[in-house]
């Protein structure tokens, strides 16, 4: 059973949508003491880093997220939920984010991305860093972004990097926690691939 958390800063029907087509069962979960009933977590969210790190605190979310992860089941962050898992954000003034990976989200340079407007918005190509069981019989392929915060972090936690002006993070991993910044569940077949990757060939 995949849940999908709920913390008021996801598009929460397309991401259950996106289950649905490759017939998967996912639940919507936002009781922290109801994660632990899921053999795998999705963390989407789109929205301010600052404001969902203060809900996720407030409702205990944080530690039951922590507490799950500790269990070595799979999570996958998605968009702001992949830029929760980092130690702190700059969006909006400095904020505490789940600390998971080390790093940190920053905005996208105006003096490097050569003419691209921010927020990036749209269809670019991720380029594989590294090998995944998230890119199973997929090669390099475009996926759909909207942000305009990106993550710094050590190569060693790197799957995934895409061009916007310049190289930034699009992927990582770190043991049983993955995250994307572009958003599968708006990526068509590309994007549905890599959920059913996430479901079928992460242990």
């Amino acid at each position: 059973m995949i849940g999908i958390v709920d913390y008021n800063m996801g598009n929460l029907a397309s991401v259950k949508n996106a289950f649905d087509k490759i017939g998967v069962k996912a639940e919507v979960v936002k009781e922290p003491e109801k994660l632990k009933n899921f053999d795998k977590l999705i963390f989407p969210g789109v929205g301010a880093f600052g404001d969902a790190a203060d809900y996720l605190k407030k409702t205990g979310l944080d530690e039951a997220m922590g507490e799950f992860i500790n269990t070595g089941r799979p999570v996958l962050g998605v968009c702001l939920g992949m830029q929760l898992l980092f130690e702190k954000s700059e969006e909006f003034g400095m904020h505490e984010g789940l600390g998971i990976i080390e790093g940190e989200v920053v905005k996208f340079d105006k003096s490097r991305v050569k003419g691209h407007k921010i927020p990036h918005v749209g269809w670019n190509k991720m380029f594989f860093a590294k090998n995944s069981p998230l890119f199973n019989d997929l090669d390099n392929p475009y996926l759909y972004f909207v942000h305009s915060y990106h993550v710094v972090c050590d190569e060693k936690y790197v799957i995934g990097k895409t061009i916007y002006g310049y190289e930034f993070v699009s992927a990582v991993n770190k043991d049983n926690v993955y995250g994307f910044q572009p958003h599968p569940e708006k990526s068509h077949n590309a994007g549905l691939k890599i959920l059913e990757n996430f479901v079928k060939g992460i242990k």
